[in-house]
């Protein structure tokens, strides 16, 4: 609360130069206050003071409300005052961006893309202001300028930032030209900095579904493949363009495009690298849903014995999901796979996955199994039980086989699916013991032998 003065100096005037409702209520406020401070300094005892019609106390309340009101008005104003400044901002970008000229930079074009990428960097307000006032097309203009002084890279970065979190402007980016006109770049050779921010671009392009089928139909796919598997693209750039493909791969207008440009292959080879095996099988997830990708897997070299080794994989179970879902599709649609997946040490890793893997790799490799069993019945088992036990020494071989009374009045077939479910539970045994990192000399109990000698096809999944 203001101080009472004693003495006004000469001079005074009730109303100031500048008037305000917000001073008028702290003049009354004051006056109200500093007459009842005066009362009691004039008196050495208790003052009764006389009754004041209308109850003073709740208009020194109201005079208080409405001076917090006023402050608060004060603060309304100030940030609408930011507000205006921010706008006018925007607009001088926009009008400097929209400047007709030959170059991008003697107009100041180039300059204001640079702060057009500034601002729209981490502002979503002004992303949606920036389009609106009409930023989008000068700087899909942009992009025919050469990059002499970083304009063009500015120009990139300002419509990669636009689109970010906003549907409509990715798909005004589009409308207005932008793939056409980067592609244009990448035909004409463009720097390395300029390919990763075009891959930068066609990533948060591609998000939106209803820019899919375009940019794949304007021929985005061979440049994506190309940034993915070129050594000289960075860790950044090829796991972009590794995610736009999964993105485009959603869409099944662009399965063939992305079948065509060779991607499977692609794919295939990337498996092992484990900053992208996950996304990659996703990708090829998305591929075989067509009879063409289906074909283009099974046309490659060794494409079943790199799938059937990532499903060992014991530390990557997410990998191990995605390829026995590959599998599983192409065993279901396909007969000519199956047997090339039971050739490549299949049923093996799946009857191991069954036994150690997640919930949903147990369950897919189980159907798989069920379905590579019912594709050849006996002959399969017979062939796959002669190779497993084949593989095994003798005194192995020796040590878990059944008494030979055990299996009289038994089908073929069955000692078939007896001996491989005998040969799995020992090599998960092996396997056990590695991890537990027990001494290599340790063999398994006589109890624990005979437990597995006895068991029976019923343990199986399917």
């Amino acid at each position: 609360m203001a101080k009472c003065a004693r003495s006004q100096p000469a001079g005074f005037r009730l109303w100031p130069s500048s008037f305000s409702p917000a001073l008028l209520t702290r003049r009354l406020l004051e006056a109200v206050t500093c007459g009842a401070s005066r009362a009691r300094e004039n008196h050495n005892g208790p003052i009764a003071l006389r009754p004041f019609p209308g109850r003073p106390g709740r208009l020194i309340e109201l005079l208080q409300e409405d001076a917090s009101e006023s402050s608060s008005d004060e603060a309304g104003d100030v940030e609408g005052q930011l507000k205006v400044e921010a706008f006018e901002e925007l607009q001088r970008v926009v009008a400097r961006l929209q400047l007709d000229g030959r170059n991008a930079d003697g107009d100041g074009r180039g300059e204001a893309a640079a702060e057009a990428r500034r601002l729209a960097k981490d502002e979503p307000e002004a992303r949606e202001t920036l389009a609106m006032l009409g930023a989008i097309p000068p700087l899909v203009a942009l992009l025919d300028f050469d990059d002499s002084a970083g304009a063009l890279i500015d120009a990139l970065y300002a419509l990669l930032n636009l689109g970010i979190g906003n549907e409509l402007n990715k798909a005004a980016i589009v409308k207005a030209g932008a793939v056409h006109k980067m592609l244009s770049l990448i035909d004409s050779g463009s720097s390395q900095a300029v390919s990763e921010a075009i891959v930068a671009n066609f990533l948060g392009l591609s998000a939106l579904d209803s820019n899919k089928p375009v940019i794949g139909a304007l021929g985005a796919i061979p440049f994506l493949i190309s940034a993915f598997r070129s050594r000289d693209s960075s860790s950044t750039a090829k796991q972009d363009a590794l995610r736009a493909l999964f993105n485009l791969s959603l869409a099944s207008a662009n399965l063939p495009f992305l079948i065509d440009a060779g991607l499977v292959p692609a794919l295939l080879v990337s498996v092992g690298d484990m900053e992208v095996s996950e996304r990659a099988l996703a990708v090829l997830s998305n591929l075989v849903f067509s009879s063409e990708g289906r074909r283009a897997v099974a046309r490659c070299n060794d494409a079943f014995v790199v799938l059937v080794d990532v499903l060992c994989w014991s530390d990557a179970a997410a990998c191990q999901e995605k390829a026995a879902y590959v599998l599983m599709v192409m065993a279901h649609k396909g007969h000519v796979s199956r047997d090339a997946m039971i050739g490549a040490g299949a049923i093996s890793a799946l009857l191991e996955l069954t036994l150690l893997g997640t919930p949903l790799a147990q369950k897919r490799a189980s159907r798989l199994l069920e379905i590579l069993t019912a594709h050849k019945g006996k002959g399969a088992l017979e062939e796959v039980s002669s190779s497993c036990i084949s593989s095994v020494s003798a005194p192995q071989c020796a040590a878990v086989s059944a008494p030979p009374d055990a299996d009289e009045g038994m089908s073929e077939e069955k000692k078939a699916v007896k001996d491989l479910v005998q040969q799995s539970l020992q090599s998960n045994m092996r396997m056990i013991v590695r991890r537990a990192n027990l001494p290599q000399h340790f063999a398994p109990s006589e109890r624990l032998l005979a437990l597995t000698a006895n068991c029976t096809s019923k343990s199986l999944p399917f």
